[in-house]
């Protein structure tokens, strides 16, 4: 018996150093995973209130002027996120050149990313600064109709800038800095308070310019916003190497080539998303006021809870192209895993929150004890019931879509997308609301439905790639650039 044992004991000693190791290694990558992610949580939620002030301050000018932010915004800020969207295949060529040790990578993708927010910019400027005889077509008021040419043609000259920051804030990302994006995000928060007061109300001596000025108070706050993070690039000693405002005249078509093979698919992929709930939204206003007012809500809980996992599924790609780049398939794994299983359990919190706290949740956008409100609070402690379920699949998906990205791999992920939340998603949710009558809560069930597959298949993928033979044989597109530069 005794022998029995003291050959035991070797073994004992080896499963328990391989589980201290395996827990010190979920710690670390947690831990990194983390620290990247934070900055960029709140880089979202200040992003996210750039757009809240805004419509606080036109609040005061009167509804006409509201009406015309909102729809202004629903143009707007799409066509953005869709430029931005392709402007994120600069990340994972960065954040993989860091890995490899190769700077002049990163800066040659960085470049090229700034001649793609050129040609991006062009078309959609000219879209936006004539922009009325579209709203005509759509058969939108003449008041509003001015009101929000007006205004979109002042933030036409402020998409440049918006969508270049994206570009340099992808690069400063890719270095792991995630710090500085956070306060200069913060900077053009606390810029667009002073500006919008000034330009709105004609203070300081400014002229009172009303709608007009939120427009033009934007274009301030993106242009301070992409000069700042600029600077800091240009006297950051880390990225000298990467030598990133050199040969700006110069275009290099093959990296020019592969940044929209990686961007166009994760462009799309965004468009898609936010096709789907804007979509959404217009189909709950066939329902009514009462439902589209439960919607919004139930919507917008679940939208600020979301910039913690999109926070983390911007690490997470970051984390997966470093392991990329430095010939670390099974780092990249990892990193992949951990990201997913943070971003689905933080969903899992907030999901606990919404089933057992949604009176007070909903008191902070209205009144939940004023009868007049009572049909609207009910249907809307109901759809946070079911954005409970919902959140948990968000998490899930917009992770695993994260970790992808940090493979480059997103032409696999905008399908997917298509196929969860279009084909199956607000199908099945509209079946549910109009053919079985079951209304905003089969609209919603359809949402859960599409984001449940999206999640799944995701993983899957992910897991499908770093589970065969993944190495770091990626590719770099070659041309005279980088033959003088290495």
């Amino acid at each position: 018996m005794e022998k029995a044992e003291s050959l035991t004991h070797p073994a004992r000693r080896i499963g328990s150093c391989v589980a201290a190791t395996m827990e010190n290694r979920i710690l670390t990558e947690t831990t990194q995973s983390l620290r990247l992610a934070g900055p960029l949580i709140l880089a979202q939620l200040a992003t996210t209130a750039l757009g809240f002030i805004d419509t606080i301050m036109v609040g005061r000018l009167g509804q006409e002027q509201l009406a015309a932010v909102a729809l202004g915004s629903a143009i707007f800020f799409p066509l953005e996120i869709v430029c931005i969207g392709v402007l994120t295949s600069v990340s994972p060529m960065v954040s993989q050149a860091f890995g490899a040790r190769k700077p002049a990578e990163a800066g040659r993708a960085t470049r090229q990313g700034l001649w793609l927010t050129v040609f991006l910019s062009v078309p959609a400027f000219f879209l936006l600064i004539n922009i009325e005889p579209i709203l005509a077509l759509l058969g939108q008021e003449p008041s509003v109709r001015a009101n929000t040419a007006a205004y979109l043609s002042a933030m036409a000259y402020g998409f440049p800038a918006a969508v270049g920051f994206s570009a340099f804030r992808n690069f400063v990302e890719g270095y792991g800095r995630t710090r500085p994006v956070m306060l200069i995000t913060f900077l053009g928060v606390a810029c667009n308070i002073v500006a919008d007061y000034g330009l709105m109300f004609g203070r300081w001596g400014l002229p009172a310019m009303g709608l007009v000025g939120t427009g033009w108070a934007s274009v301030v706050v993106y242009w301070t916003m992409l000069l700042s993070i600029a600077v800091y690039i240009s006297r950051e000693t880390i990225f000298e190497s990467a030598a990133v405002f050199s040969r700006l005249g110069r275009p290099d078509w093959s990296m020019f080539r592969e940044l929209l093979r990686i961007g166009l698919p994760a462009g799309a992929l965004m468009g898609i998303e936010a096709g789907l709930f804007a979509t959404t939204a217009i189909l709950m206003g066939l329902l009514g006021s009462v439902v589209l007012a439960s919607h919004q809500i139930a919507l917008q809980c679940a939208a600020v809870a979301f910039m913690v996992p999109l926070g983390i599924s911007l690490a997470t790609s970051i984390r997966v192209g470093h392991a990329i780049g430095r010939g670390d398939p099974s780092g990249a794994r990892f990193a992949g895993y951990i990201g997913m299983l943070l971003g689905a359990g933080f969903m899992t919190c907030t999901a606990i929150l919404f089933w057992l706290f949604p009176r007070p949740i909903i008191s902070l956008y209205l009144p939940v004890q004023d009868p007049q409100n009572r049909e609207v609070v009910e249907l809307a402690v109901s759809l946070l019931g079911i954005a409970a379920v919902f959140q948990v699949f968000d998490g899930l998906q917009v992770t695993a879509a994260g970790a992808l990205r940090g493979l480059k791999d997103t032409k696999v992920p905008m399908i997917v997308g298509l196929i969860s939340y279009w084909l199956v998603g607000l199908s099945s949710g509209c079946v549910m609301a109009f053919v079985f009558d079951r209304g905003a809560h089969g609209l919603w069930w359809g949402l859960v439905i599409g984001l449940a597959l999206a999640g799944i298949l995701l993983f899957r993928r992910f897991h499908t790639l770093v589970g065969g033979n993944l190495t770091a044989s990626h590719h770099y597109p070659q041309s005279p650039e980088t033959t003088s530069t290495s």
